[in-house]
């Protein structure tokens, strides 16, 4: 079986270490290397994990060989403002909004992330998947680890 392609945002990285999220996300990575998914990270993530603590960041570097490092571009950045345009998101948020448009013009089938508030929300989904439709680019399927691992 092939693996399936996901873009992982920064909060999967740091949901490794955090209480609430620790479990599902160990769960996710350890299929991971079992081969059901491979990775996609930006050069967007790779931005935002110079902030992390040194465990995150420790951590980041030893999935960045194994997965498929995307750089910003000017069609993603294009979207990224396609989506603020319509206020799916705030200006304060635009680089959730970038982690949406890096999956989407680079095909990515799915986006995981833990972030709830502006990335994996049933309203938010609709609005990110009506701008893609609207922009010419493919619906993108966005979930928490918790909906795409297995559970056997």
């Amino acid at each position: 079986m092939k693996a399936i392609s996901v873009y992982i945002d920064t909060s999967i990285i740091g949901g490794k270490f955090d209480p609430e999220f620790q479990k599902a996300s160990i769960k996710f990575y350890e299929q991971v290397k079992e081969n059901k998914f491979h990775l996609i990270i930006s050069t967007l993530v790779q931005e935002e994990i110079i902030a992390a603590p040194k465990h995150v960041k420790k951590f980041f570097d030893e999935l960045k060989p194994k997965a498929t490092l995307i750089e910003v571009t000017e069609p993603a950045l294009k979207l990224r403002e396609a989506y603020l345009k319509a206020k799916i998101v705030s200006k304060k948020s635009a680089n959730d909004a970038l982690h949406v448009a890096l999956a989407t013009v680079n095909n990515c089938p799915i986006i995981v992330s833990w972030n709830f508030k502006h990335i994996v929300h049933y309203e938010k989904i609709t609005l990110y998947n009506s701008i893609n439709i609207l922009e010419g680019y493919q619906q993108i399927a966005i979930y928490s680890p918790l909906e795409v691992i297995s559970y056997e």
